[in-house]
């Protein structure tokens, strides 16, 4: 808070220096000592509010500015203008703020240069020049900086950003990766255990089997169902919840295999393919859906040899089904687990666009999978419209890049509107200066005494707007109508002017006002003119 009220500060006295030097070196006209005091107390005003109101702090700095002169144009506030401009650029993020006081300002100077009186053209271009250059250009430049300073800090917030995602992606990758190994163990590991448990079973029902033997194929059993539990527990904690869904390694044979096998463990199990009118042909499924496939019938498979030991099972694959149906258990099974080998199966079956059933049939369990014919959309997620809450955000080298292109118009805009406004006040200038000129032959013409209609059509169309009066050598006479014109048509320098006054229809006075000479001083009148001013004192006598 310190420092910036320091800042503020020298702020505040390097804006005051050119107003206070500008009028002692004779680069302005001398003002009272109160308008300068009053100029320096609203720079103070703005130094002091620029940080929380930079829009009134831009008004406050152009106050003195069009006090001292209508067109802005001044030494004394004008790098205070373009200062509180610039900083108002760089503060303020609205545009509506500043372009009022941009307006406000123009209305203002506006309302001035027309109550002064003089040419109030090239004193309204002279100020929207001004503006434009002093105050709008020194905006966007201040606005070119502060988006430049944002979007260098969004470029690094974003890329922050895309590395913590890249870290999340990793991560999700490696809990993945567990999930699809412990879907694998609880798919291939668990149905090669419950294998072994009915194997073991049928050991220990064999009539031939010494007791021994027979108790001893009832430890095997009971053992690799205890494993089957334990490696049912282990997948629960490896599994993490949205797991289910993760991808399935395929094993590397087929429905018919895996039944096959199954039927030679000693499971009775039957396999049976059919098609549409009961004709028998071979699924006509994708490389996806005979993995799903396989998974399905080893699942239920698992389950049948687990849950209802020495039942019957019937394997069927249809084109776009897969039934799996067990019937009542013959022997003493452990009873129906939690089902999580389904849960995965149903997500993964539903990712293919499909459903899965399973449920109690008749005296037995059912598991029905039913895929989409192939050929048909597998993935509805793939198809699915992009969520509208979720837009995907443009690159930072497009924000960037269309930022700059927006800076790049509004400067250019600026530019051109600058160039019209000084070159048309260039051309006014030049043209009000050519027609005030009065050429020295028709001025000597000119005669005291002369009828004002025949005065006239010497005089040109236009008078000088901007007539030197403090330069006359004698003041003009009381109740004259005074013209004032231009003894050349130079510009950008100081010239002679003619003054030639008129009163009841006649000229009452005619004289030369010299130029203005080193320091402001008019310099002496030339020989001719003391000559052309001696010959009308002669006239008159």
């Amino acid at each position: 808070m310190k420092s910036s009220r320091g800042q503020d500060t020298l702020l505040w006295a390097a804006l005051s220096l050119p107003a206070l030097t500008a009028d002692r070196i004779g680069l302005n006209e001398p003002r009272p000592a109160w308008q300068q005091a009053a100029g320096i107390a609203a720079l103070g005003l703005a130094a002091a509010t620029w940080r929380r109101h930079p829009p009134a702090a831009f008004a406050a700095a152009a106050g003195p500015g069009l006090a001292a002169a209508p067109s802005l144009f001044t030494l004394s506030y004008g790098p205070a203008l373009a200062t509180f401009a610039l900083l108002m650029g760089r503060k303020a993020t609205r545009i509506r703020p500043a372009l009022l006081a941009f307006g406000a300002t123009a209305l203002l100077g506006t309302a001035k240069i027309l109550v002064r009186g003089v040419d109030p053209v090239v004193e309204w271009l002279v100020l929207m020049g001004t503006l434009l250059f002093g105050a709008v250009f020194p905006w966007l430049a201040g606005r070119y900086l502060r988006q430049g300073k944002e979007l260098s800090a969004a470029g690094w917030s974003r890329a922050a950003q895309l590395e913590r995602e890249q870290r999340i992606v990793a991560d999700r990758a490696r809990l993945r990766e567990r999930a699809r190994i412990a879907q694998d163990m609880h798919d291939s590991l668990g149905h090669e255990l419950s294998l072994i448990a009915v194997r073991a079973g049928a050991l220990q029902v064999a009539p031939d089997l010494p007791e021994r033997h027979r108790s001893a194929a009832a430890d095997l059993r009971a053992a690799a169902s205890d494993a089957t539990d334990r490696l049912h527990e282990i997948i629960g904690l490896l599994r993490e919840e949205g797991d289910e869904a993760a991808p399935l390694a395929p094993a590397g044979e087929s429905v018919r295999a895996l039944v096959e096998r199954a039927a030679d463990s000693g499971l009775p199990v039957k396999y049976a393919e059919s098609g549409e009118g009961g004709h028998a042909k071979p699924a006509a499924v994708t490389e996806e859906h005979g993995r799903v496939a396989y998974r399905v019938v080893q699942e239920a498979l698992t389950n049948a040899a687990k849950h209802a030991p020495g039942a019957p099972v019937t394997v069927e694959v249809r084109p776009a089904a897969v039934i799996v149906t067990n019937g009542v258990a013959t022997g003493m099974g452990p009873g129906p687990g939690a089902g999580s080998g389904l849960v995965g199966l149903r997500a993964r079956v539903e990712d293919l666009g499909g459903t899965l059933d399973a449920g109690p049939h008749g005296d037995g369990f059912r598991v029905v999978a039913r895929l989409p014919a192939a050929g048909e959309n597998h993935s509805p997620a793939a198809s699915a419209p992009t969520s509208p809450s979720a837009p995907t955000p443009a690159p930072a080298g497009a924000r960037i890049a269309h930022a700059r292109r927006h800076t790049v118009l509004a400067f250019g805009a600026a530019l051109a509107t600058g160039v019209l406004l000084v070159g048309g006040a260039f051309a006014w200038y030049a043209y009000s200066r050519s027609q005030a000129v009065l050429e020295p032959a028709d001025y000597a013409r000119l005669e005291i005494g002369q009828p004002q209609s025949d005065a006239e059509r010497l005089l040109p169309a236009r008078a000088a707007t901007d007539p030197p009066e403090d330069r006359a050598p004698t003041p003009p006479p009381e109740g004259a109508d005074c013209r004032y014109y231009r003894a050349s048509a130079e510009l950008f320098v100081s010239v002679e002017h003619f003054r030639i006054c008129l009163k009841d229809g006649t000229v009452v006075e005619k004289s030369v006002i010299p130029k203005a000479g080193i320091n402001g001083k008019a310099q002496p009148p030339k020989k001719h003119e003391h000559e052309h001013e001696h010959a009308h004192e002669k006239e008159k006598e």
